[in-house]
């Protein structure tokens, strides 16, 4: 095994943006995922999907403390909650979070195959069986070419930095590719008081043919 893998690290191009906004190209990624609609702040859905993830994630995190270590499996530490928001009825816009559309996800390290999912759900299943670990499914998504920054205060207060990245896209001939947006949460919303939250926005988008 190598030195422990710190995202806040190695990755701090992908989770560490500044507050104003970038060019970037996302890489293929792994991640558990989850789908549902409603008001996060008030389904308990919401809040139990989240165990769900981190549950998992952790279940392939410690797999070396429970005498199996996966092939390729070096110390890491586990990656940030991360949401990919749009609307059940684009019709009724986004004022009512009861509307809102969502899949939570976790993304999973390169060594993390079909075989180890399968592993940690059972593992899960036998230590949490309140959790409807089913619910979660496993696979890959690209985001590609993207433009993001780091949102600083409560998510209610996004519009001004989602405004920033608006005029981004008009001033390097930009458009996004789908009315969906990525949120990666820095900060534990349980912990931390709303006006010091740091969360990444992200779009993805492609140039402009002219």
């Amino acid at each position: 095994m190598t030195g422990k893998h710190e995202w806040r690290k190695e990755d701090k191009a992908l989770y560490l943006p500044k507050t104003k906004p970038e060019l970037i190209t996302i890489p293929v990624q792994k991640f558990f995922q989850i789908s549902g609609t409603g008001n996060p702040n008030a389904s308990p859905a919401f809040a139990e999907n989240i165990g769900i993830l981190y549950a998992l994630s952790y279940a392939i995190r410690m797999m070396p403390k429970q005498c199996y270590t996966p092939e390729g499996f070096e110390p890491y530490t586990v990656y940030p909650l991360e949401g990919v928001w749009g609307l059940a009825d684009p019709a009724l816009g986004s004022e009512d979070k009861d509307n809102f559309s969502y899949t939570l996800m976790i993304r999973q390290p390169e060594f993390v195959t079909e075989e180890i999912v399968l592993r940690a759900t059972e593992t899960v299943r036998k230590k949490k069986p309140q959790l409807a670990v089913d619910k979660a499914v496993f696979g890959t998504m690209e985001d590609g070419l993207s433009v993001q920054m780091m949102h600083l205060g409560p998510y209610d207060y996004e519009s001004a930095s989602f405004a920033q990245m608006t005029q981004f896209l008009r001033e390097n001939n930009l458009e996004r590719t789908s009315l969906l947006h990525r949120e990666i949460y820095i900060s534990d919303a349980r912990r931390c008081e709303p006006i010091k939250q740091k969360t990444v926005l992200r779009w993805t988008v492609r140039r402009i043919q002219k």
